[in-house]
């Protein structure tokens, strides 16, 4: 939920760019390539990675401290990489632009694969609500999967309680939660462009 609200966020805010590392080697490595003209922002466990300028927290994203950004954090940067690495189109969503990507599926008329990072590999019932959110706005055959997050979408009406009810991460994101859990906030889809080393690109059109 927070590494794909925090690349919205940061992107719709005035980044030009938002490189997604895997690995924290990998972004310190660009740092040092790119230097005064990125910072980067990461977590693991939820707490910053230590030297990085930023968390991982979208409201640390507000107002742009660069050109760009790179950020690498537990799970959802690592899924960026791997989408980037393997398919065709990979584009970018969350509760806060929610709209915007299920209308840029739909528009596409294609096929559309909803990947979520989960946590550490796992089932997360915060990525599938807003996975089932996505679903909900795309008029297409479902498969199972889709079909489950769907149901999990439709049990909990307010985005709060359906992000909520994960049972994994630490207390104190309670600011962050309130923050991801806006719908429709910004009118952007990110999408990635490149990979630069072993970074995902991600930008606007």
């Amino acid at each position: 939920m927070r590494a794909t609200s925090s690349i919205v966020q940061a992107l719709a805010s005035g980044y030009e760019r938002v490189f997604c590392c895997a690995e924290i080697e990998d972004a310190r490595a660009l740092k040092a390539e790119l230097g005064e003209a990125a910072i980067t922002g990461g977590e693991r466990e939820a707490n910053r990675i230590e030297g990085f300028e930023a968390g991982a927290s979208p409201r640390e994203f507000r107002e742009p401290q660069a050109e760009t950004l790179i950020l690498s954090t537990t799970n959802g940067t690592r899924t960026i990489v791997a989408a980037a690495e393997s398919c065709g189109e990979v584009v970018l969503g969350s509760l806060l632009n929610l709209g915007a990507v299920a209308r840029y599926a739909r528009e596409r008329g294609e096929d559309a694969v909803i990947l979520c990072a989960g946590y550490k590999d796992v089932f997360a019932i915060d990525d599938a609500y807003c996975a089932g959110r996505i679903v909900a706005l795309l008029d297409a055959g479902r498969t199972d999967a889709a079909i489950a997050a769907a149901l999990i979408a439709e049990r909990f009406p307010d985005p709060l309680d359906g992000i909520n009810a994960r049972t994994y991460g630490p207390p104190g994101l309670e600011d962050d939660i309130a923050w991801v859990a806006q719908v429709d906030l910004l009118d952007v889809v990110p999408r990635f462009t490149r990979m630069l080393g072993a970074a995902a690109e991600v930008m606007l059109d």
